[in-house]
């Protein structure tokens, strides 16, 4: 029997167990929108701009930990999808986008927003250097293949997106139905890589005998549920972790002997306890820029240390430090592998309590060096006390999702979070806009949650329409807008550098600082919203907000204060030169001197 392609298609996300479909139309999808009002299963979530589409897919895979699916039209539809869809290829979370594209038979004829510069019916080559894989579907008997490869490749090994380029006459195209037979035996899962026993003993061996060996966790760790094995293994050999900004969550942050994130915004005590070991265990992190301050040695890590990597891509194996032993597994089978070893090699286990001493010692003061600007009643507020009223009130299975500047690394830094998956950062792209549209997607995939984003002004006036969404939808989120009325991290830097803010401050063209009332905004969309008068209003506004079951936007005025960044970053040698620093390499100098002088 015969049926088309648009209905077969939407029967097989049925049988995946998709429940939401996420998008905006376009004349290149009306025969997959025509599919999609017919079934009873999925739900399809309409947005007003396809960044808010490919963003609120990434907040839902992020929670449920399934290949999200996004449907858009071509040209245009599919450009701006791009920086969602990039977000969660570089954050590695997986998400089938299904596209619309031009008819199959006018090819470099220029129809209507056809992208064909280069090459004919090559749309989908724009995704090619952040997806998995891009599929032109040609034939439409192939589709059933394509989308059991597609889902399998976007939630295996490395998860990421993965694009499926359907040119529009293929849905209206009537297929047998038994061409999609396969996708009724083909398995839903792809089994994850373990740690042989041999390398499980070999690193086992290296923790013990190691004088002051560390865990370094990335987000790997979180989203493949390694926090128990993790926690396990550290609390038997008494050893100390630090983490990525991804990584938070993987480990209590009020653990023991969870010391810190490292890099750009690490403290002097967590970069000097990752560079000063003699062997680091890094588990689902890629070592990147901003974790491993700039990779200047001796800062967050050291080349004089001894490394063991163990990562589900192999291409990240070895990247940015040379390692002893690297391995292709999967966080939690081989975290588990690694304590069942340890225990017969060392069944006693191994007891550091100086160390934990030391931490202890370490976070105190640090909490106590924050005290005042948390408690601080000034107005605008500081960010210290928004975080601080934020973590008294909000529930610690709540979800929260930050934006970028310093609801991020603000958040990474000083925010402690106790459970896994209940906060999620952007941090490969670091998009802004993401928080407001991620937490969407998010609440969708856990209702019964609190869900909320922090974000900063500029990051929310970059796609506000995201309230239309909930609104229509009945999505129960809430925004907290912390507003310095500027883009404040990079006027912060442009400050240290250049000693202006040009280009990131608003203001109207009589210098008066601006920007849209946005508690203003919000209840003209039909958003319930309040603007924060004085510090001490906040926390009871926003336990009414997290507490009111409906969409709701707080307008919280908040100085532009800086971030406390104690580790190395390349920009400020880029943009204030010094001697000891040649092509991002750091040399011989008194400012790695004086950071080492710091770290004693």
């Amino acid at each position: 029997m015969k049926k088309l392609l648009s209905y077969q298609l939407v029967d097989y996300l049925e049988r995946r167990d998709v429940k939401y479909v996420f998008g905006l139309c376009g004349h290149t999808v009306i025969a997959m929108l025509d599919a999609l009002k017919q079934s009873k299963k999925i739900k399809y979530i309409s947005v007003r701009h396809e960044q808010i589409a490919a963003t609120a897919a990434d907040g839902y895979a992020r929670v449920t930990k399934k290949a999200a699916v996004v449907m858009t039209h071509l040209g245009p539809g599919l450009t701006n999808a791009v920086t969602g869809v990039a977000n969660a290829a570089l954050d590695s979370i997986p998400m089938v986008v299904i596209a619309g594209d031009v008819p199959s038979y006018y090819y470099g004829k220029h129809p209507h927003q056809e992208v064909n510069m280069h090459c004919d019916g090559s749309q989908y080559d724009i995704y090619k250097p952040f997806v998995k894989r891009a599929w032109r579907l040609d034939t439409p008997e192939l589709l059933p293949d394509i989308l059991d490869k597609a889902f399998r490749l976007a939630e295996s090994g490395r998860p990421g997106p993965v694009l499926i380029s359907v040119p529009m006459d293929m849905f209206s195209r009537e297929v047998d139905e038994r061409c999609f037979e396969r996708t009724y035996k083909d398995s839903r899962c792809t089994v994850k890589p373990a740690l042989p026993k041999e390398t499980a003993v070999e690193i086992a061996r290296m923790l013990i005998e190691a004088k002051n060996p560390l865990i370094h966790i990335g987000g790997q760790v979180v989203y493949h549920n390694a926090s128990e094995e993790l926690t396990d293994l550290v609390d038997f050999l008494d050893i100390p972790v630090t983490r990525t900004l991804m990584g938070q969550g993987g480990i209590s942050d009020t653990h023991p002997l969870l010391v810190g994130m490292t890099g750009f915004w690490g403290t002097y005590f967590v970069n000097g306890k990752s560079s000063g070991a003699d062997l680091v265990l890094a588990v689902g992190t890629r070592m990147t820029e901003a974790d491993s301050s700039s990779w200047y040695e001796g800062v967050s890590f050291s080349n004089k240390s001894k490394f063991i990597q163990i990562d589900l891509d192999a291409v990240e194996i070895g990247r940015n430090y040379p390692v002893e032993v690297g391995a292709v597994a999967d966080p939690k089978q081989a975290l588990k592998a690694i304590l069942e070893a340890a225990k017969e090699l060392k069944p006693e286990g191994i007891d550091r309590p100086n160390l934990r001493e030391e931490i202890a010692k370490y976070k105190q003061e640090f909490k106590e060096s924050n005290k005042s600007i948390s408690e601080d009643g000034r107005f605008p507020m500081t960010p210290q006390r928004i975080l601080k009223d934020v973590r008294e009130v909000f529930p610690e299975d709540g979800i929260i999702f930050t934006d970028v500047g310093w609801n991020k690394n603000g958040v990474g830094q000083q925010f402690d979070i106790t459970k896994p998956d209940t906060i999620f950062h952007p941090g490969g792209l670091a998009t802004m806009g993401f928080g407001s549209a991620a937490i969407l997607g998010a609440k969708l995939a856990a209702p019964d949650k609190k869900v909320i984003t922090l974000i900063g002004d500029g990051g929310f006036g970059t796609n506000p329409s995201v309230m239309a969404t909930a609104v229509e939808q009945n999505i129960p989120v809430v925004w907290v807008i912390m507003n310095n009325y500027a883009f404040g991290t990079i006027a912060g830097l442009e400050g240290g550098a250049f000693n202006h803010s040009f280009g990131t401050v608003f203001y109207t063209p009589d210098g008066k600082k601006y920007n849209p009332e946005w508690s203003e905004v919000a209840k003209a969309y039909g958003v319930k919203s309040r603007k924060i008068s004085s510090a001490d209003e906040f926390k009871e506004a926003f336990r009414e907000a997290i507490e009111s079951n409906v969409p709701y936007l707080l307008d919280v005025p908040m100085e532009n204060i800086p971030v406390p960044t104690d580790g190395l970053w390349n920009i400020n040698d880029i943009y204030n030169p010094k001697e000891n620093v040649i092509e991002g390499r750091l040399v011989s100098g008194e400012a790695i001197r004086s950071y080492h002088k710091a770290l004693e």
